[in-house]
């Protein structure tokens, strides 16, 4: 693998690209306050924009390692920071990028997630050099699910009781897709 950082992505309606500490409203408004969007997620809601400026702060100091891939997701029409894609884990040794992901409620529904874990999939495949791009959810938010078979991953099994996120102890659905397998 030869890692590359956070490059900035470019897709038909999104940029994605590292996240500011300016981000830090719109995140707090369309998405790390929102309890519909979070109730999947292993971090609570954000009490107020304050907290989610300090949250982006040490997401700014993290970026610059060559090592961290985290975009903020903006929807070109606006300028505005929509939701967020990441690695979440890296397994070097395996050459295995694992991913989460989390969108404002206003735009669920319009492959806008689809379109930029698509974008995230070819970076890591073509510049970075991962064999495998893995991804979980919570069995009870199959729309997650949907996104992972769209962009071309393959569902492997659930993994029993394995989680535990705002909405207490669940079953995690895992996915991949493989190098060979892309495109």
């Amino acid at each position: 693998m030869e890692h590359h950082g956070t490059a900035r992505l470019e897709t038909e309606r999104l940029i994605l690209r590292r996240f500011t500490v300016e981000d830090a409203q719109d995140m707090f408004d369309n998405w790390a306050s929102d309890p519909g969007v979070t109730k999947y997620v292993t971090w609570a809601p954000h009490p107020d924009a304050a907290a989610t400026k300090e949250f982006l702060s040490l997401w700014s100091a993290q970026a610059e390692k060559i090592d961290t891939y985290n975009w903020c997701i903006v929807w070109k029409q606006s300028g505005e920071a929509i939701g967020n894609i990441s690695v979440v884990r890296l397994y070097e040794r395996e050459e295995t990028a694992e991913i989460g992901y989390c969108l404002s409620a206003r735009f669920w529904g319009q492959g806008i997630m689809t379109e930029a874990f698509r974008a995230v999939i070819e970076y890591l495949f073509t510049c970075v050099g991962v064999n495998r791009i893995e991804a979980r959810h919570d069995t009870r938010n199959p729309a997650s699910g949907k996104v992972m078979e769209k962009c071309g991953m393959t569902k492997e099994g659930v993994l029993r009781q394995r989680g535990r996120n705002n909405a207490g102890r669940c079953d995690l659905a895992i996915y991949s897709i493989l190098r060979e397998e892309w495109k």
